[in-house]
Order: C-alpha cells, then sequence, then structure tokens
C-alpha cells in the first residue's frame, strides 16, 4: 500500500513501528528520525506538530533511553 492510499491512522501506525524498531535496538537518536522522516511521507502527517517537540526534547535530554522515547512514539496521534 502506497502512502497515497493509506489512511491516515494506517500511516500512523507504519511510522510507530519502524521507529520502535530503532527503540529496541537502543537508538533512540535513529528512532526520532525514523519517525519525523516517515511522517513526512504522508500528506495529512507531514507537518506533524510532534516532529519538532521531539526533536526539542531529545536535544536537551529529555528522550535519552529507549523507553522514554518509546513512550513519545506512542502519544503521537
Amino acid at each position: 500500500m502506497s502512502t497515497e492510499t493509506e489512511t491516515r491512522e494506517q500511516h500512523m501506525e507504519w511510522c510507530k513501528k519502524r521507529a520502535r524498531e530503532y527503540c529496541d535496538r537502543g537508538d533512540v537518536s535513529q528512532a526520532m528520525a525514523s519517525m519525523g522522516s516517515d511522517l513526512a511521507k504522508h500528506p495529512e502527517t507531514k507537518n506533524h506538530p510532534g516532529i519538532a517537540i521531539g526533536i526539542q526534547l531529545l536535544m536537551i535530554g529529555n528522550l535519552s533511553s529507549p523507553f522514554e522515547m518509546r513512550q513519545f512514539i506512542e502519544g503521537f496521534h
């Protein structure tokens, strides 16, 4: 299924799944990068405010563990 035919919800779940895989490997920076990059691929999620918030939280150290990043990712709607 391409992003043009996916619903917003389907696309969001795909983004979360891919980002969680990085969390499972302990790579919180790549989890955030994946989430931001993947959200940008769908017209209804490309400007999601969580992208900028997540980058800021990551930069100041508030998303430093895989658990914290997973919690943040799960909060995307």
